[in-house]
């Protein structure tokens, strides 16, 4: 049932007298949160499959549970799923895109992969005026079976990653060239052991010697930004990862590229919101996956709650709305994949807008004073302020469904096209 727009005006406009009592412009956040371009995965839409061997088994720790019907069997299908999704959220947001979603009329080997393989992505990006942002594809691949790519003992296989690893910046530069945005550029590794290692050295000895070999060549940084992507533990690297956060952080800080935090990749008593204050001292910007771990990295549909609305609230205090990038990393085949994707998306967005609701100035006058009380009572009282009055008249603003009328348009969708699959 579609909200009468004239109520949705009134319970804005009473929000925003409560707002402005703590000295909170409704109109500012919403200006300030338009600005903000979310990098929506490509992954969620056909279970992490691709179309390099789209029927293969997936590797790497990578699991998508789940068999409901609909999924993207093609890149057309994909990109008209995608094209739904852009529809639902407000703003201008990206797309991030993996190197097995290339388009070829034959295989191509991934350390052989061109600009030319993902044209039709950069026509689609452009015709919609999106930014693209890339990741090189470093499992599910006969040279990633034995869970081990860039720190792999045989120097023949290393090479492979490493080739791979080097294209993908290249068609990283080609997006950035092309639709005038700097394309993120990502790389995750598997590697890891099931059980503690003999020797924890060696291939993080030989991952940075990798790394090195990957950012060799300098490309332009307003075409492409490199990041790099740590991880705590996974499915078959329970005990030991040779891409940890302490050597991705040291490895990020000695050659000034980006660090990238995933809200599932860490310990499930772990707050990444805690670490983004720290490490934006020290680095120029940082990537977010904004996932949501359920007891292990199973990247499940992001939720609006405590985690994610802490890690908004990082962002905005830090004033870096401008220097962390923000992507999604989830991946759910239990229910509709593009309500999945909407979901997702849409609370990333209400978490920021809620975060620039926050009367920062009296927060912290309350801190200096030492008068945590009051800090402690306004922090509570926040939780009950009207956010979803501002956030159904930013929707309506934006010229997109509000509440569950995203679902009757999903719907809808769902049983024009996706039935049908």
């Amino acid at each position: 049932m579609i909200m009468p727009e004239s109520r949705i005006r009134n319970a804005y406009g009473l929000a925003q007298e409560r707002y402005a009592a703590l000295g909170v412009d409704t109109e500012t956040a919403m200006a300030r949160l338009r600005k903000v371009a979310l990098s929506l995965h490509c992954w969620q839409g056909d279970d992490v499959r691709g179309f390099e061997n789209p029927d293969g088994p997936l590797g790497g720790g990578i699991a998508a549970t789940g068999n409901y019907p609909g999924k993207a069997r093609t890149p057309e299908e994909l990109r008209a799923d995608l094209d739904l999704v852009y529809r639902l959220l407000p703003g201008t947001h990206r797309l991030n895109l993996h190197a097995i979603y290339l388009e070829a009329d034959r295989r191509v080997e991934r350390n052989a992969i061109e600009p030319r393989h993902f044209a039709a992505w950069k026509d689609w990006a452009k015709a919609n005026r999106r930014g693209l942002d890339f990741n090189p594809t470093c499992f599910s691949h006969p040279k990633s079976a034995d869970g081990f790519t860039l720190s792999h003992r045989d120097a023949g296989i290393r090479k492979f990653w490493v080739e791979h690893c080097i294209a993908s910046r290249r068609i990283g530069e080609y997006f950035g060239m092309e639709l005038g945005t700097p394309a993120v550029t990502n790389i995750w590794i598997p590697d890891g052991y099931k059980d503690s290692p003999a020797d924890r050295r060696a291939p993080r000895e030989r991952l940075r010697d990798s790394l090195d070999a990957i950012l060799a060549e300098k490309l332009d940084r307003r075409c492409v930004l490199d990041a790099v992507e740590p991880k705590l533990f996974g499915i078959g690297s329970e005990s030991y990862v040779a891409g940890s956060m302490d050597f991705y952080l040291a490895y990020a800080l000695r050659r000034n590229i980006l660090l990238t935090l995933d809200s599932g990749h860490f310990h499930p008593t772990e707050s990444v919101a805690d670490k983004l204050s720290s490490l934006l001292i020290f680095m120029d910007e940082l990537l977010l996956h904004v996932s949501r771990g359920v007891r292990w990295d199973s990247d499940h549909v992001v939720a609006f709650n405590d985690d994610l609305q802490a890690i908004a609230q990082e962002i905005v205090r830090n004033d870096a709305l401008e220097r962390v990038h923000i992507g999604l990393d989830y991946f759910d085949a239990s229910i509709n994949r593009v309500a999945a994707w909407t979901i997702g998306a849409r609370n990333t967005l209400r978490a920021l807008l809620m975060a620039l609701l926050e009367p920062q100035t009296m927060l912290r006058q309350f801190e200096l004073e030492g008068d945590l009380t009051s800090r402690l009572a306004l922090q509570e009282e926040l939780k009950s302020m009207p956010l979803g009055a501002v956030w159904d008249y930013y929707c309506q603003q934006e010229s997109v469904p509000v509440g569950m009328d995203c679902m009757q348009v999903i719907r809808e969708y769902e049983k024009k096209e996706l039935a049908g699959r």
